[in-house]
């Protein structure tokens, strides 16, 4: 067995939905296990929210995330960021992740050579995506 990095994100009520849009973004297999189906000590109307989810992509991308109990302070999640050479994938990505979004930084080619640009997701996540120039 391998070891692997991956971003875990938190969200308040709305984990379902937003690891459904990266399945939809990413494609890949997406697992979802609730508060109620684990027996989790929660408010009893918090028991279909999402204690985690896995997605994991075509590419080899593992993105996890869970909604915050009501008892619970949700944490900041940092940026995510994309980057590579291949550019079809990176603009697609950029495409699907920008329905909805708060722009950041166009997708257009910057000073150090590369494509890079950034966004804030319909979902509150940042995003980066870098395309080797």
């Amino acid at each position: 067995m391998s070891s692997r990095l991956n971003p875990y994100l938190s969200f308040r009520d709305t984990a379902r939905e937003a690891m459904e849009f990266y399945r939809d973004v990413f494609g890949g297999e997406l697992t979802v296990s609730t508060f109620g189906e684990f027996g989790m000590p929660v408010e009893p109307a918090e028991n279909d929210l999402v204690m985690h989810a896995q997605l994991e992509t075509p590419t080899g991308f593992l993105l996890m995330g869970a909604d915050t109990p009501s008892s619970m302070s949700v944490s900041t999640n940092g940026t995510v960021s994309l980057s590579g050479d291949d550019e079809a994938d990176l603009r697609r990505w950029w495409d699907g992740l920008s329905d909805g979004a708060t722009p950041g930084v166009p997708l257009e080619k910057a000073p150090w050579g590369d494509t890079f640009g950034m966004l804030t997701d319909r979902h509150g996540i940042g995003w980066m995506v870098n395309i080797a120039g």
